[in-house]
Formats: C-alpha cells, structure tokens, sequence
C-alpha cells in the first residue's frame, strides 16, 4: 500500500474516532487503542489499506489539543445563520480533522488536505456536504495558507 493510501485510511479512521469520542464521552487514547486493536485488523484482513497509524495518533490526539482554535476556525468559515453545534457531528468531525492538519501539518499541501477530507465527506455524505467541506476548509485555508495560494497572510491570523 502506498503512503497516501495508508493516509487516507487514517483520515477516515480518525474521523470515526472522533465521532466515537464525541459520542460515547471516551478519551483519544482509549479510543485510538480500541481502533488499532480491532478497526485496524479488520481492514487489514479485508486487504483494504491500513491505516498510518502514527499520522492517525497525531491527528486523533491534535483535535482535542487545539479543538478551540479550530471551532473558531470553522465557525469563522460558517455563514452568519449556522452555528458550529448545528452541523452534523460526522461532517463536523470532518471538518476538525481537516482544520487540524492545515494548521498543524504544514509537510501535506494545502490543496491535498482539502481533497482528502472532500473525499471522505463523500465516504460518508451523498448530498451537498461533501460540497460544503470543500467551501469551508478553502475559506480556512486562504486564511491560515495563504502564502500557498499566493494571498497575503491576513492581519492578526493566529497559528497553533
């Protein structure tokens, strides 16, 4: 398996995770031990790519450090009618992973970042989310990137 299938795999295992955290009120080591001992296997099993699981750990453990910075992220990229708390917890799990890695993972290109979490969007959404991620992490990442899309940094943005 190549490194961007393994990625991907921990790109939506993390988003699983987080989703799990937020439902059952478990923490990020707990769950990502429960991921790797049985989650993993079976997709390994299966033949499906495994998943990265040191870029899973930092992801997984990076949202709950930061989840303040980056709710403020994406509430900033919101529409004045939507509160964070309205979005579906899968899509916002999602979109917390996303904001994570474009503010944390400076080594994976901004335009990559956004794809990936495009795609697993559409992993788990048929209708307009995958579309909304899309919007709302290009907002982010104009803001928090914008050397990389040729954009001068905005006044007062704050890094992680």
């Amino acid at each position: 398996m190549s490194q961007a299938e393994e990625r991907r795999a921990a790109r939506l295992a993390a988003v699983q995770a987080l989703y799990q955290m937020e439902m059952s009120g478990e923490g990020a080591e707990e769950v990502a031990e429960q991921f790797v001992a049985h989650r993993f296997a079976e997709l390994s099993a299966a033949g499906t790519a495994t998943p990265d699981e040191g870029f899973f750990h930092t992801i997984l453990e990076g949202v709950p450090q930061h989840q303040t910075e980056i709710d403020r992220a994406i509430a900033a990229a919101l529409s004045q009618n939507w509160k964070l708390e309205r979005v579906d917890s899968i899509l916002r799990a999602v979109m917390r992973c996303g904001v994570f890695e474009l503010v944390a993972r400076r080594d994976v290109p901004a335009r990559v970042v956004i794809d990936e979490y495009v795609a697993v969007a559409n992993a788990f959404f048929g209708g307009d989310e995958p579309g909304f991620v899309n919007a709302a992490l290009d907002t982010i990442a104009k803001r928090k990137r914008a050397a990389e899309f040729g954009l001068p940094t905005p006044e007062g943005e704050v890094e992680f």
